[in-house]
């Protein structure tokens, strides 16, 4: 609660001078699943993967250097963004069945709507819903959490049954069937991979990506600037997530094989949309942010394959408590706040926008329900001043390692990577460190444990991590 009283006081002025309340900003989320640090060329110049929409997004706006999901998996990193709340403290594995996050808990869209906004969602939930036959409507979804309206499906694309959810309807059940696929020369997770099961007739899983776009402008073009209620848009792909699909025009181009084809398809489908805001005259009234839901499927013998880091020099991949599994690439571009080209090292999570969006909306947060979230606001509108450190961010990692960030300092509480990167986990040996340590500042790359030359700071850190983890909201 000391924190949320802090920044409450110190951000009540800091917004009025540069935002008007009566002229919010439209805002457009755009979330791909499964990208890397160093898949774009604006954090990799050695990045074998063109993405100039995305490298422009990047020129026009801030480009954050520290900012990570909640959590390196789909579901961990998407209900941290909705609520606020680190994944760890709900059960975020109902998704298959039940809906992750609880009636009338908060979300980022309900808090949007209260002020006013129009939201709007398109593209993959993956928090799931309530399940009772695909004839019948689909409860907790996105329209049960703040959203107006919503077309989307309901997990990745790799993932039966498959089919479009239009509110809380199926468009059409997932009536017909469909063979398990993979690709040769890939692991068993890459390619154009998917599993066998239910599909609906009119789903084709490699017009998934075109088909949302086509949606998002939708929303985009209906929309009317002359309306009072500002619009907010949460798009997000389920790409370049498996399975990688291409369109033939994308076939061939960049150095990182078919991975590399399907990131430089959902580029040019980002630039889509942006250029359906430019057509619309409300690129200048948009916040807009890009991010990734978590780190990608891409091993070492990928990198030394193709030449292409899809980490961008960082440690592990996906699922990863090492950095390449949550450190995402983060853009955003608000013409009229933000300055073009503009770098921020600040520390940021996922979990932020919520207070970010109550900082702009003029909202107060209960205390319980903005404990893991604090605005990075003030660091767009005025970035040069001094502003708070981030608190400590906390997340578990796939395999149930968990991990403290606070500054420069990250400690996790065991040894290997505790997701998907072997070895994913490391008995200690007598009398050596029990976890890890890293300075980041100095070794982003986390090649150097410093576990036993700060026995102080990991008793600090360790018990830091537990009095977060275990403070239930």
């Amino acid at each position: 609660m000391r924190y949320l009283i802090t920044i409450l006081v110190f951000l009540s002025a800091s917004v009025d001078s540069v935002v008007s309340r009566t002229t919010l900003p439209n805002i457009l989320i755009i979330l791909v699943d499964d990208m890397g640090y160093g898949d774009l060329g604006s954090y990799n110049s050695d990045s074998k993967i063109p993405t100039p929409h995305l490298d422009k997004l990047s020129e026009e706006g801030m480009h954050f250097t520290d900012a990570h999901a909640p959590g390196p998996l789909c579901h961990l990193s998407r209900y941290g963004l909705m609520t606020g709340r680190y994944p760890f403290r709900a059960n975020t594995t109902a998704w298959r069945r039940q809906p992750s996050i609880k009636s009338g808990q908060l979300t980022i869209a309900s808090l949007l709507k209260n002020k006013g906004y129009n939201t709007a969602m398109v593209g993959k939930w993956h928090l799931g819903f309530k399940e009772e036959g695909y004839e019948k409507p689909l409860s907790g979804g996105p329209v049960d959490v703040g959203f107006n309206s919503f077309f989307g499906i309901r997990a990745s694309t790799d993932i039966p049954p498959y089919f479009y959810i239009r509110g809380k309807r199926a468009v059409q059940p997932p009536t017909s069937s469909i063979r398990a696929n993979g690709s040769e020369g890939w692991s068993r997770i890459q390619g154009a991979f998917w599993r066998a099961g239910g599909i609906s007739p009119d789903l084709k899983l490699a017009e998934v990506l075109p088909r949302f776009t086509e949606e998002a402008i939708s929303v985009i073009n209906n929309h009317q600037p002359s309306d009072s209620a500002p619009l907010f848009l949460y798009l997000a792909y389920p790409a370049p997530h498996t399975p990688w699909l291409p369109s033939p025009e994308f076939k061939g181009r960049g150095g990182a094989g078919m991975y590399g084809e399907f990131c430089s398809m959902v580029d040019a489908e980002v630039g889509k949309v942006l250029q359906a805001l430019e057509k619309r005259k409300l690129a200048s009234d948009t916040m807009v942010i890009f991010t990734s839901d978590n780190g990608p499927v891409w091993y070492d013998a990928d990198v030394q394959r193709f030449g292409h880091d899809a980490a961008g020099g960082l440690r592990g991949m996906k699922a990863d408590a090492w950095e390449a599994g949550h450190r995402m690439p983060f853009l955003l571009r608000w013409p009229k706040v933000v300055k073009a080209g503009s770098v921020s090292s600040r520390l940021i999570c996922f979990t932020d926008l919520m207070a970010t969006f109550a900082d702009l909306t003029n909202t107060e947060l209960q205390a319980s329900k903005a404990l893991d979230s604090q605005s990075f606001l003030p660091a767009l509108t005025n970035p040069s001043a001094a502003h708070p450190p981030r608190m400590p961010i906390v997340m578990k990692a796939g395999s149930g390692a968990m991990l403290i960030r606070d500054g420069k300092w990250k400690l996790i509480n065991q040894l290997g990577s505790g997701g998907f990167s072997n070895p994913k986990r490391i008995r200690p040996e007598k009398g050596g460190p029990k976890g890890q340590l890293y300075d980041l500042s100095a070794d982003p790359s986390e090649k150097t444990n410093l576990w036993g030359k700060h026995p102080e700071l990991v008793q600090e850190l360790s018990e830091r991590l537990e009095q977060i983890a275990g403070n239930d909201l």
